[in-house]
């Protein structure tokens, strides 16, 4: 990164100092890629971690000693009490505190708001969020972080310039709730394929979230594209992983994006007049550098009127399907019952 005076250092408020905000980067090694806030921030040399807000004193005090975070405060009507302005503000909060977090962080005027997904937990308040954030000239971006990844943009490139062919269907897999981790699936496939609609829902998977249940749904995507989500349970293993089948092979998200594998077509080694897939090859990972590739895309937007590539906007397509397959699940039952 270049060499910037003070003046030009973007001034950050990190809300909540849980993993998210940098505590899944407390024990990697000095020279990893970050995978939080805190670490993206600090890792890009342009911002300044000026202030802090989270109501459990231990961890906000370690979080600064950690982070280098000169202010910290227990609640958010401190900060806007203290008088102090930011450039970015950092919601890092539980998912029940996205509202009432956004709407103070409002209150300090700042540029932009770097929200933790799902912004709300209903699309309809998530809704009047971002109107609140456009009525005030605030951006809004919001953490579906593999929109950030390098690999997605080049495989997002790839299918739109037909090198695969026509995409036949997709397969995604994932667990722990259709809005904290099935939202992060439809947003990516919004930003690969193109918008999707729901068809049908099957049996909730309750596993782990009270108010989320992992559902498996077949939904619909551009030229009528079937799409099927599956489920696994959140108590055996994280799971978050996408096959898009297409003409000439097969591109696999694993390891929930750190590592893309390819499989290409090709004339069958045994049986002629047959075509069949090669053993395949990994490709290069962009997962481990998506969220400072985040960071520097919110700099660009603030700096240089560049558009950011996860909004509210985005995130709220994705979770306005999210909702519907909830709906449409109509669970009946509670994770007490299981």
């Amino acid at each position: 990164m270049p060499t910037v005076t003070c003046s030009n250092f973007l001034d950050v408020l990190i809300v909540g100092c849980g993993n998210i905000a940098g505590g899944f980067d407390v024990a990697r090694a000095p020279d990893a890629l970050p995978f939080t806030h805190a670490g993206a921030f600090k890792r890009h040399g342009q911002y300044r971690l000026f202030a802090c807000v989270d109501p459990d004193e231990a961890r906000r005090s370690e979080f600064m000693r950690h982070w280098g975070v000169p202010n910290g405060h227990s609640t958010m009507d401190a900060v806007v009490g203290s008088g102090s302005r930011f450039d970015v503000v950092s919601i890092c909060s539980p998912t029940v505190c996205h509202a009432s977090d956004v709407r103070a962080a409002l209150r300090l005027r700042p540029r932009l708001i770097f929200c933790e997904k799902p912004v709300t937990p209903s699309a309809l308040e998530t809704a009047e969020l971002i109107g609140e954030c456009e009525k005030a000239g605030v951006l809004l971006a919001v953490n579906h972080t593999r929109r950030w990844d390098p690999e997605v943009t080049r495989i997002r490139s790839e299918l739109a310039s037909g090198a695969w062919g026509p995409v036949r269907t997709v397969v995604g897999l994932y667990n722990k709730g259709v809005l904290n981790n099935g939202s992060h699936m439809i947003g990516l496939l919004h930003h690969l394929i193109g918008p999707v609609s729901l068809v049908a829902t099957g049996a909730p998977v309750w596993d782990g979230l009270p108010d989320d249940p992992t559902v498996p749904a077949v939904l619909s995507g551009p030229n009528n594209i079937p799409i099927q989500l599956a489920c696994g349970h959140a108590g055996d293993f994280a799971l978050f992983e996408l096959q898009l089948i297409m003409a000439q092979g097969i591109l696999a998200m694993e390891e929930g994006g750190m590592t893309w594998r390819e499989r290409h077509a090709i004339q069958s080694p045994h049986f002629r007049g047959y075509r069949c897939l090669d053993i395949g090859a990994r490709r290069s990972c962009g997962y481990s550098s998506a969220m400072l590739e985040a960071v520097t895309n919110i700099r660009d937007a603030l700096t240089s009127d560049v558009q950011l590539k996860s909004t509210g906007r985005s995130a709220l397509a994705a979770q306005r399907i999210c909702d519907l397959i909830k709906e449409k699940a109509n669970p009946v039952c509670s994770l007490g019952d299981q």
